[in-house]
């Protein structure tokens, strides 16, 4: 039968509930088990893809095209498992579902109510994940905190799993602060103990308390009291503790016997975890010894975490190139001719990641054109490719106004536009292409030297494309359109092919790196970052 762990967080958010629950996931996977990972969110919003990047963070794209919550991204990195569509919920999507369905007749005709028609959706979803991927655990972890008011069916959806399945299939973590002050030298229990007891009165029990702490907890009297206050068993609390490499917490969490505590809780007999390849991987991180130094220029830098996959992508590069991979934030609106030489001179990279709207973007254009005209290796994500095409047409082919569709609906040089088909009445919910497409890649490319193949599938997330109308042009003025769709209509990758990395993407490969397995592109502009330093 499968196994249900749920994982809450109380006092404030941020505190790590996602690097918990996916280091969990690693463990038990190590331990052989097959894992399923979810995040449940309280927001209204029917999923992230509208929302924000400063709000949010970056909008995750599973291998199904559904936008979901950045979390996944750290399941699927640390678990190295394809999540999908059942694996990001929303308040929203709850009740869009819930109303769809009460439209359609089918709760015929009776009241539709939070408890049962709501709780029943949410549970729905739970079970589905599990059977979905015929997983032995399913880890779903419960945005916001203990207490919010809109978290509350989620709870009870939760607390009736657990009275469904049995409590020997069913675990609760509870993830809580524990805070240093530094005037007294000593840590408080009191921000665990309150929303372990407003847990309680939800009819939830926690089993196992992580202590989210900056500082080692050095005074065991700590542990003991937030056992006995908390009803848990002395060895089900366990420090969590902020760690200088993301990656280094599964360890971490193994050497105070999390998956343990956790298989023993729940019934699973399996072998200790075959960590090795993690272990080393890690040990690897911690020996690198040359500096790189990569220029991010965006429009939302100001949060890095709407651009978390990307700075990921490029530190795992970095592991495996023994690279210490600097990245300097930069504004793309602080991009001018007269300040393009005191921002990009000293860089070994540039990378531009994807985005939506018109704002940064002349000081993309120049940042491409910088990287161009002087040899630095540059590598574009879906804006960041339609920024190479634009900026190429402009000064090479000299189309000086040369844009994109989604800047200038009614510009007459469009190089990037929306393909014969589409339309522009189209809801700004549903992008037009979402999830993973194939992609045919041309023979003596930089494409064709990174991946090794000559066919892949990369995941989307876009409205406009590559306009065909100027294939010819560009391609006769020395841009390599080095993949395309298996049919031949959609423009995916372009790149100068004699230069060592000069790339542009329609995708985001960002999505599909892992810790110890790089993204080739990632890991083949590093490289180029690297050999233009000597």
């Amino acid at each position: 039968m499968t196994k249900y762990i749920f994982v809450t967080g109380g006092v404030v958010s941020g505190l790590g509930k996602g690097i918990t629950a996916a280091s969990l996931g690693r463990l038990l996977k190590a331990r052989g088990l097959k894992v399923a990972a979810q995040k449940l969110d309280p927001y209204i919003n029917v999923d992230p893809g509208t929302m924000s990047p400063y709000q949010h963070g970056e909008v995750y794209v599973t291998e199904d095209g559904a936008e979901t919550d950045l979390d996944l991204g750290h399941y699927e990195r640390f678990i190295d498992e394809d999540l999908n569509k059942y694996s990001n919920l929303t308040t929203g999507k709850v009740y869009s579902n819930v109303l769809s369905k009460e439209r359609r007749g089918e709760y015929l005709g009776t009241t539709v109510q939070t408890i049962p028609h709501i709780t029943d959706e949410i549970k729905r979803f739970i079970y589905n994940v599990g059977s979905r991927a015929e997983a032995d655990v399913v880890i779903t972890e419960i945005g916001g905190t203990i207490g919010d008011i809109e978290s509350q069916p989620f709870i009870e959806a939760i607390r009736q799993v657990g009275h469904e399945v049995g409590r020997e299939n069913a675990l609760y973590i509870h993830v809580t602060l524990v805070p240093y002050l530094k005037a007294s030298g000593e840590h408080k229990s009191k921000p665990t103990q309150h929303p372990a007891k407003e847990l309680q009165g939800m009819g939830i029990t926690p089993d196992i308390i992580v202590l989210r702490c900056d500082e080692p907890i050095t005074d065991e009297s700590i542990f003991r009291k937030i056992a006995n206050f908390c009803n848990v068993k002395p060895d089900c609390v366990i420090e969590n503790l902020t760690l200088p490499v993301l990656y280094e917490a599964p360890l971490f969490l193994e050497k105070a016997q999390l998956s343990s505590v956790v298989c023993r809780e729940l019934h699973l007999t399996t072998p200790e975890p075959e960590l090795s390849e993690w272990q080393a991987m890690v040990a690897a991180i911690e020996s690198r010894s040359k500096p790189v130094t990569i220029g991010l220029v965006g429009k939302y830098v100001q949060l890095h975490d709407a651009y978390l996959s990307v700075a990921e992508a490029l530190r795992h590069a970095g592991f495996a190139l023994d690279s210490m991979i600097d990245i300097q934030w930069i504004d793309s609106e602080t991009i001018t001719e007269e300040t393009k030489d005191h921002i990009l001179a000293d860089l070994d990279g540039i990378i531009v990641p994807g985005g939506f709207g018109d704002r940064g973007i002349e000081g993309m254009i120049l940042a491409a054109q910088y990287a161009r005209e002087n040899n630095i290796p540059y590598f574009g994500i879906c804006l960041g490719m339609q920024i190479a095409v634009i900026e190429y047409a402009r000064h090479v082919l000299g189309i000086a106004d040369a844009n994109s569709g989604e800047f200038v609906p009614e510009g007459v040089h469009k190089v990037i536009d929306f393909m014969p088909g589409q339309s522009d009445e189209i809801d700004k919910g549903g992008t037009l292409r979402l999830g993973s497409y194939p992609c045919v890649i041309a023979d003596g490319t930089t494409m064709a030297r990174c991946y090794g193949d000559t066919m892949i599938h990369e995941r989307h997330r876009h409205r406009y494309e590559f306009n065909n109308d100027y294939r010819d042009v560009l391609c006769t003025a020395g841009l390599t359109l080095s993949g395309l769709s298996p049919d031949g209509r959609l423009v995916e990758t372009v790149e100068l092919t004699d230069r060592s990395f000069y790339v542009g993407v329609q995708y985001h490969p960002e999505f599909k790196s892992r810790p110890n397995r790089p993204h080739p592109l990632f890991k083949g502009f590093i490289a180029a970052a690297l050999e233009g330093q000597q």
